[in-house]
């Protein structure tokens, strides 16, 4: 039981982190909008604060989704099949959100 109470806490600090950036980007107040993706130049943004805040808002909701998905890590010794719930869960979320960012949040914000 230790093993799996030590990779559920891993990974719901992971999930915190991500909720944490979210809640940091949330109340940003630099004028400049926050990258979504590493070592890709920044389009210019119409409106900074609400750019931000649909990214902060979507970290937020990334996090918190990887966070359930840590759960099944819980029962592993009865069920080990179960983290594959966890991999893929977080793989369709990944997805997902990349998606979203680049359909809905750049295709709204982008000067």
């Amino acid at each position: 039981m230790a093993e799996e109470l030590i990779g559920f806490l891993i990974w719901e600090i992971v999930g915190a982190a991500f909720v944490c950036y979210g809640l940091i980007v949330l109340v940003f107040r630099k004028p400049a909008p926050i990258g979504f993706w590493a070592n890709a130049k920044m389009f210019a943004v119409n409106d900074v604060k609400k750019y931000n805040r649909a990214v902060g808002k979507m970290f937020c909701i990334f996090g918190l989704v990887f966070i359930i998905l840590g759960f099944p890590l819980l029962h592993l010794k009865e069920h080990p099949a179960w983290i594959l719930l966890s991999v893929a869960g977080t793989m369709i979320e990944s997805i997902i959100m990349m998606a979203v960012y680049v359909v809905v949040i750049e295709k709204k914000y982008r000067k």
